[in-house]
């Protein structure tokens, strides 16, 4: 067995890599896809699917979203398990993820490539067809990709170091896919065609250059070189039942899922938070996620730097308390004598240095959760673990978009804001759960 060396740095940079294209496309879906099929009057988008209130509560758009993150959830298990035990010559994740992303690529692509130009109910099938299959071959590159960390990553400072880029893809993968309406807005003027033609034509440029980025790591990471693992001989069942017993995964996962869901409700809602309790206009959100990166960035070092020094579990637990505090600042958005835009941009400076933490920790953690695991029993399931940790983030998701929906019932207008606000409360009290319940996690920490 060969002994493992630090990941050069070039080969950290095409890792992060990976991440950067898998962020632009899946939030190319989260960006574009219900401002496309939920148009407003003023768009100048056609109407695709019947936009009738379904329960009183949920639109076709969000029924269609939600029961493709379920079945996505699912199948993470599935592809993990298939990642575990491959016995491909060339390694259990590489293969799997070389598969997965031209199927990404044409999904991507037809999600927003209806049948008819015209409501139709046929398009309603055509999306939910087309976004369980972009979820499926999404999640068929990202869950051997992120079990390659643990693998790349022999130290826990390489650990670190290793989550710390793929976090920089990642945020960087959000700035461009931010920047798609920019580019709409250019394809429709330049070309003289139709929002829809400019947002197809954009999804394409954006989904290409992702593709390029997907690639990356295929071709720089040899694994069979750079990682030394073994495939996994446990049933699915035995490696679940063995993943879920488990006592300081359970205490990640449970703290993780309450953190997903209030940052789900605070993504969801930025909008409403900026139009409704500011009174602002819409384009500043643009400049918002700037903000964020840029002062997100900046701590980047800090949190290397700390995590070092007092180890991961103190700063997560104060990560989370202080973004518990911002969601009430959420809550009291307009109330303030202050002007509007200070506001904003205050809260989300300020929001942006625990997510700093948040962004790259919690992976760090779960590999050397992984670790410790292989090294009690003998066996490697790296991607079972990131595929329970990701069906539990994707159900999160789903409830937090579900519960910000209804919230919005008690008031989402200005002047009658209380269901918007409301959010802020349950923000707050969800951060707060999951930093107590993360203070019973026991760090392993190395002298």
């Amino acid at each position: 067995m060969n002994e493992r060396k630090p990941l050069p740095i070039g080969k950290q940079l095409a890792y992060a890599c990976g991440m950067m294209g898998w962020s632009m496309m899946i939030n190319l879906i989260g960006v574009i896809l219900i401002y496309m099929y939920a148009p407003t009057k003023d768009s100048g988008i056609p109407v695709l699917i019947t936009q009738v209130a379904i329960f009183t509560v949920f639109n076709a758009i969000a029924l269609i979203t939600a029961g493709g993150r379920l079945v996505d959830a699912i199948y993470d298990p599935f592809i993990a398990q298939v990642s575990d035990r491959s016995q491909h010559p060339k390694g259990r994740r590489i293969p799997i993820m070389k598969r997965a992303i031209f199927p990404s690529l044409v999904f991507c692509f037809l999600v927003f490539f209806p049948l008819f130009k015209t409501e139709s109910s046929w398009n309603v099938v055509w999306l939910a067809f087309t976004l369980v299959g972009f979820y499926m071959a999404s999640t068929t590159y990202i869950i051997p990709y992120n079990a390659l960390l643990p693998e790349l990553a022999p130290s826990a400072d390489d650990k670190v170091k290793l989550a710390t880029w793929q976090s920089v893809g990642y945020v960087f993968g959000i700035g461009v896919a931010s920047n798609a309406f920019n580019i709409i807005t250019l394809f429709a003027d330049k070309f003289g065609i139709d929002r829809l033609a400019a947002i197809q034509l954009t999804v394409l440029c954006f989904a290409l250059l992702a593709t390029l980025l997907l690639f990356i790591p295929i071709w720089a990471i040899n694994e069979k070189e750079l990682c030394v693992s073994k495939p996994s001989v446990v049933p699915m069942k035995q490696a679940l039942r063995q993943t879920l017993t488990n006592k300081n995964f359970l205490l990640f996962i449970v703290a993780d899922f309450s953190y997903f869901i209030a940052v789900t409700i605070i993504t969801t809602g930025l909008l409403y938070f900026v139009t409704v309790l500011l009174q602002l206009p819409e384009s500043i959100g643009n400049k918002l996620m700037i903000t964020m990166v840029l002062v997100s960035f900046l701590f980047y070092p800090i949190v290397n730097y700390l995590a070092r020094k007092i180890g991961k579990k103190i700063i997560v637990f104060v990560s989370l308390v202080l973004l518990s505090f911002i969601f009430l600042g959420v809550y009291s958005l307009g109330k303030w004598s202050i002007d509007p835009e200070l506001q904003i941009y205050g809260l989300i400076a300020f929001a942006a240095i625990p997510l700093a933490s948040l962004n790259i920790l919690p992976n760090a953690i779960l590999a050397e959760i992984i670790e410790k695991d292989s090294r009690e029993t003998g066996e490697s399931k790296e991607a079972i673990y990131f595929a329970v940790r990701y069906f539990f983030v994707k159900i999160a998701q789903t409830i937090g978009i579900a519960l910000f929906a209804m919230f919005l019932l008690y008031g989402k207008d200005v002047g009658n804001d209380f269901g918007v606000r409301l959010n802020g409360l349950l923000g707050f009290g969800l951060c707060l759960l999951a930093a107590i319940i993360f203070l019973a996690f026991k760090e392993e920490r190395k002298s």
